[in-house]
Protein backbone atom coordinates (compact mmCIF):
# COMPACT_ATOMS: atom_id res chain seq x y z
CA UNK A 1 0.00 0.00 0.00
CA UNK A 2 1.31 3.22 -0.85
CA UNK A 3 1.92 6.36 1.81
CA UNK A 4 -0.88 8.42 -0.13
CA UNK A 5 -3.57 5.10 0.65
CA UNK A 6 -2.28 4.50 3.90
CA UNK A 7 -3.20 8.26 5.24
CA UNK A 8 -6.40 8.27 3.30
CA UNK A 9 -7.44 5.27 5.69
CA UNK A 10 -10.17 6.11 7.71
CA UNK A 11 -9.60 5.80 11.62
CA UNK A 12 -12.16 4.29 14.09
CA UNK A 13 -13.15 7.21 15.19
CA UNK A 14 -13.49 8.84 11.56
CA UNK A 15 -15.79 5.81 10.55
CA UNK A 16 -19.69 6.89 10.13
CA UNK A 17 -22.07 5.33 12.86
CA UNK A 18 -24.24 2.80 12.25
CA UNK A 19 -27.56 5.30 11.92
CA UNK A 20 -25.54 6.83 8.87
CA UNK A 21 -27.12 8.80 6.08
CA UNK A 22 -28.32 5.95 3.33
CA UNK A 23 -27.38 7.93 0.48
CA UNK A 24 -24.14 8.84 1.86
CA UNK A 25 -23.61 5.09 1.97
CA UNK A 26 -24.54 4.57 -1.31
CA UNK A 27 -22.41 7.04 -2.69
CA UNK A 28 -19.56 5.27 -0.84
CA UNK A 29 -20.48 1.93 -2.36
CA UNK A 30 -20.80 3.80 -5.69
CA UNK A 31 -17.19 5.06 -5.20
CA UNK A 32 -15.71 1.85 -4.17
CA UNK A 33 -17.24 0.05 -7.25
CA UNK A 34 -15.52 2.40 -9.36
CA UNK A 35 -12.60 2.04 -7.67
CA UNK A 36 -13.01 -1.92 -8.12
CA UNK A 37 -13.70 -1.39 -12.23
CA UNK A 38 -10.33 0.88 -12.55
CA UNK A 39 -8.41 -1.94 -11.06
CA UNK A 40 -9.77 -4.87 -13.01
CA UNK A 41 -9.01 -2.32 -16.03
CA UNK A 42 -5.68 -1.59 -14.83
CA UNK A 43 -4.99 -5.53 -14.41
CA UNK A 44 -5.99 -6.41 -18.29
CA UNK A 45 -3.75 -3.20 -19.89
CA UNK A 46 -0.85 -4.49 -17.71
CA UNK A 47 -1.13 -8.17 -18.55
CA UNK A 48 -1.62 -7.60 -22.57
CA UNK A 49 1.51 -5.27 -22.24
CA UNK A 50 3.42 -8.18 -20.95
CA UNK A 51 1.88 -10.53 -23.42
CA UNK A 52 2.72 -8.29 -26.29
CA UNK A 53 6.81 -7.77 -24.22
CA UNK A 54 6.75 -11.14 -24.44
CA UNK A 55 5.77 -11.99 -28.15
CA UNK A 56 7.84 -9.00 -28.95
CA UNK A 57 11.62 -9.65 -27.14
CA UNK A 58 13.77 -12.45 -28.87
CA UNK A 59 13.25 -15.44 -27.56
CA UNK A 60 16.66 -17.65 -25.89
CA UNK A 61 15.77 -20.31 -28.63
CA UNK A 62 15.35 -18.01 -31.76
CA UNK A 63 16.91 -14.76 -30.68
CA UNK A 64 15.57 -13.58 -34.03
CA UNK A 65 13.00 -10.74 -32.60
CA UNK A 66 10.29 -12.15 -34.78
CA UNK A 67 12.34 -12.37 -37.64
CA UNK A 68 11.78 -16.33 -38.36
CA UNK A 69 10.22 -16.44 -41.58
CA UNK A 70 12.90 -14.30 -43.40
CA UNK A 71 15.61 -16.95 -41.80
CA UNK A 72 13.12 -20.08 -42.82
CA UNK A 73 15.40 -21.36 -45.77
CA UNK A 74 14.15 -24.26 -46.95
CA UNK A 75 14.86 -23.56 -50.62
CA UNK A 76 18.79 -23.06 -49.71
CA UNK A 77 21.19 -25.68 -50.07
CA UNK A 78 21.97 -26.95 -46.80
CA UNK A 79 25.08 -29.20 -45.29
CA UNK A 80 25.36 -31.60 -42.63
CA UNK A 81 22.55 -33.68 -40.82
CA UNK A 82 19.02 -32.28 -41.45
CA UNK A 83 18.10 -33.37 -38.02
CA UNK A 84 20.98 -31.12 -36.31
CA UNK A 85 19.97 -28.98 -33.48
CA UNK A 86 22.45 -26.70 -34.44
CA UNK A 87 21.40 -24.78 -37.35
CA UNK A 88 23.87 -21.81 -39.32
CA UNK A 89 22.49 -19.52 -41.51
CA UNK A 90 24.82 -18.04 -43.50
CA UNK A 91 24.34 -14.89 -46.02
CA UNK A 92 27.45 -14.91 -48.72
CA UNK A 93 28.64 -13.52 -51.40
CA UNK A 94 30.57 -15.50 -53.50
CA UNK A 95 32.99 -12.64 -53.85
CA UNK A 96 33.61 -11.53 -50.52
CA UNK A 97 37.00 -12.72 -49.70
CA UNK A 98 35.56 -12.65 -45.74
CA UNK A 99 32.98 -15.40 -47.21
CA UNK A 100 35.75 -17.21 -48.39
CA UNK A 101 38.14 -17.22 -45.40
CA UNK A 102 35.43 -17.91 -43.18
CA UNK A 103 34.04 -20.96 -45.08
CA UNK A 104 36.83 -23.48 -44.21
CA UNK A 105 36.40 -22.81 -40.50
CA UNK A 106 32.69 -23.58 -41.04
CA UNK A 107 33.09 -26.81 -41.85
CA UNK A 108 36.08 -27.79 -39.35
CA UNK A 109 33.47 -27.05 -37.30
CA UNK A 110 31.07 -28.91 -38.18
CA UNK A 111 33.71 -31.70 -38.28
CA UNK A 112 34.29 -31.28 -35.13
CA UNK A 113 30.63 -32.14 -34.06
CA UNK A 114 29.42 -34.70 -36.17
CA UNK A 115 25.56 -34.19 -37.16
CA UNK A 116 25.43 -31.78 -34.80
CA UNK A 117 25.78 -28.73 -36.66
CA UNK A 118 23.68 -27.90 -39.85
CA UNK A 119 24.51 -24.82 -42.68
CA UNK A 120 22.00 -23.11 -44.59
CA UNK A 121 23.60 -20.51 -47.10
CA UNK A 122 21.72 -17.43 -48.50
CA UNK A 123 22.80 -15.31 -51.51
CA UNK A 124 23.39 -11.91 -51.87
CA UNK A 125 25.29 -10.03 -54.30
CA UNK A 126 27.22 -6.83 -52.29
CA UNK A 127 30.46 -6.99 -55.17
CA UNK A 128 30.32 -6.14 -58.37
CA UNK A 129 29.47 -8.65 -60.87
CA UNK A 130 28.13 -11.01 -57.96
CA UNK A 131 25.09 -11.53 -59.57
CA UNK A 132 26.39 -13.44 -62.62
CA UNK A 133 28.01 -15.66 -60.15
CA UNK A 134 25.41 -15.98 -57.98
CA UNK A 135 23.19 -17.24 -60.58
CA UNK A 136 26.16 -20.01 -61.52
CA UNK A 137 26.14 -20.89 -58.34
CA UNK A 138 22.25 -21.32 -58.66
CA UNK A 139 22.03 -23.25 -61.62
CA UNK A 140 24.30 -25.80 -60.44
CA UNK A 141 22.16 -26.97 -58.00
CA UNK A 142 20.17 -28.14 -60.79
CA UNK A 143 22.78 -30.66 -61.30
CA UNK A 144 24.03 -31.45 -58.13
CA UNK A 145 27.11 -29.53 -58.24
CA UNK A 146 26.72 -26.77 -55.87
CA UNK A 147 29.10 -27.62 -52.82
CA UNK A 148 31.69 -28.51 -55.67
CA UNK A 149 31.11 -25.58 -57.38
CA UNK A 150 30.96 -23.53 -54.30
CA UNK A 151 34.30 -24.57 -53.35
CA UNK A 152 36.09 -24.40 -56.19
CA UNK A 153 34.61 -20.28 -56.67
CA UNK A 154 36.15 -19.76 -53.38
CA UNK A 155 39.18 -21.48 -53.59
CA UNK A 156 40.20 -19.55 -56.65
CA UNK A 157 38.41 -16.55 -55.71
CA UNK A 158 41.45 -14.52 -56.07
CA UNK A 159 41.30 -15.53 -60.28
CA UNK A 160 37.78 -14.47 -61.02
CA UNK A 161 37.23 -11.72 -58.53
CA UNK A 162 40.36 -9.48 -58.60
CA UNK A 163 39.78 -6.21 -55.99
CA UNK A 164 36.51 -7.62 -55.08
CA UNK A 165 34.48 -7.35 -58.73
CA UNK A 166 33.26 -10.62 -60.28
CA UNK A 167 34.65 -10.93 -63.86
CA UNK A 168 31.93 -13.22 -65.53
CA UNK A 169 33.96 -14.58 -68.41
CA UNK A 170 36.43 -16.10 -65.49
CA UNK A 171 33.87 -17.91 -63.50
CA UNK A 172 33.14 -20.55 -65.98
CA UNK A 173 36.88 -21.15 -66.08
CA UNK A 174 37.30 -21.07 -62.38
CA UNK A 175 34.86 -24.00 -61.95
CA UNK A 176 35.53 -26.06 -65.10
CA UNK A 177 36.80 -28.66 -63.11
CA UNK A 178 33.27 -29.64 -61.54
CA UNK A 179 32.17 -31.78 -64.53
CA UNK A 180 29.18 -29.03 -65.32
CA UNK A 181 27.21 -29.19 -68.51
CA UNK A 182 28.43 -25.08 -69.01
CA UNK A 183 25.99 -25.07 -71.70
CA UNK A 184 23.44 -26.45 -69.70
CA UNK A 185 24.39 -24.54 -67.10
CA UNK A 186 23.79 -21.12 -68.99
CA UNK A 187 20.51 -21.83 -69.97
CA UNK A 188 19.35 -22.51 -65.96
CA UNK A 189 20.99 -19.18 -64.78
CA UNK A 190 18.08 -17.45 -66.58
CA UNK A 191 15.60 -19.50 -65.45
CA UNK A 192 12.63 -18.32 -63.53
CA UNK A 193 13.66 -20.45 -60.17
CA UNK A 194 16.58 -19.24 -59.86
CA UNK A 195 15.69 -15.96 -60.09
CA UNK A 196 12.93 -16.42 -57.42
CA UNK A 197 15.40 -17.81 -54.98
CA UNK A 198 17.50 -14.94 -55.83
CA UNK A 199 14.73 -12.87 -55.06
CA UNK A 200 13.61 -13.78 -51.93
CA UNK A 201 17.24 -14.16 -50.12
CA UNK A 202 17.70 -10.57 -50.95
CA UNK A 203 13.89 -9.92 -49.60
CA UNK A 204 14.90 -11.81 -46.46
CA UNK A 205 18.60 -9.89 -46.03
CA UNK A 206 16.78 -6.52 -46.27
CA UNK A 207 14.42 -7.77 -43.56
CA UNK A 208 17.24 -8.93 -41.07
CA UNK A 209 19.23 -5.70 -41.96
CA UNK A 210 21.96 -7.56 -43.72
CA UNK A 211 24.46 -5.16 -44.64
CA UNK A 212 27.62 -7.08 -45.16
CA UNK A 213 28.67 -10.26 -45.59
CA UNK A 214 29.45 -13.00 -44.21
CA UNK A 215 26.51 -12.49 -41.93
CA UNK A 216 25.73 -15.43 -39.12
CA UNK A 217 22.60 -16.37 -37.82
CA UNK A 218 23.40 -19.25 -35.14
CA UNK A 219 19.64 -21.19 -33.97
CA UNK A 220 18.54 -17.63 -34.87
CA UNK A 221 20.93 -15.74 -32.56
CA UNK A 222 22.79 -12.59 -35.08
CA UNK A 223 26.54 -12.27 -33.84
CA UNK A 224 26.69 -9.52 -31.25
CA UNK A 225 29.88 -8.17 -33.09
CA UNK A 226 31.82 -9.79 -36.44
CA UNK A 227 34.92 -12.38 -35.91
CA UNK A 228 35.86 -15.83 -35.81
CA UNK A 229 36.23 -15.88 -31.99
CA UNK A 230 32.57 -14.67 -31.69
CA UNK A 231 31.14 -16.89 -34.20
CA UNK A 232 32.67 -20.07 -32.45
CA UNK A 233 31.64 -18.78 -28.75
CA UNK A 234 27.34 -18.63 -30.78
CA UNK A 235 27.82 -21.93 -31.81
CA UNK A 236 29.45 -23.33 -28.37
CA UNK A 237 26.86 -21.97 -26.77
CA UNK A 238 24.21 -23.16 -29.04
CA UNK A 239 26.02 -26.76 -28.72
CA UNK A 240 25.78 -27.09 -25.18
CA UNK A 241 22.12 -25.96 -24.79
CA UNK A 242 20.82 -28.71 -27.36
CA UNK A 243 23.26 -31.24 -26.65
Amino acid sequence: MSRKSARNRPTPESRAPQNENPSKASGLSRRAIGIGVVAALLVVLVAGYLLFKAEGTPSAETGDGGNSAALASEHSPALGNPNAKVHIVEFLDPACETCAQFFPLVKRWMADNPDKIRLSVRHVAFHDGSEYVVRALEASRKQDKYWQTLEALLMSQAQWAPDHTAQPDLVLQAISGVGLNVEQLRVDMNAPDVTQRMEQDRSDAMTLKVTATPEYFVNGRPLPSFGEQQLYSLILEELQRAY
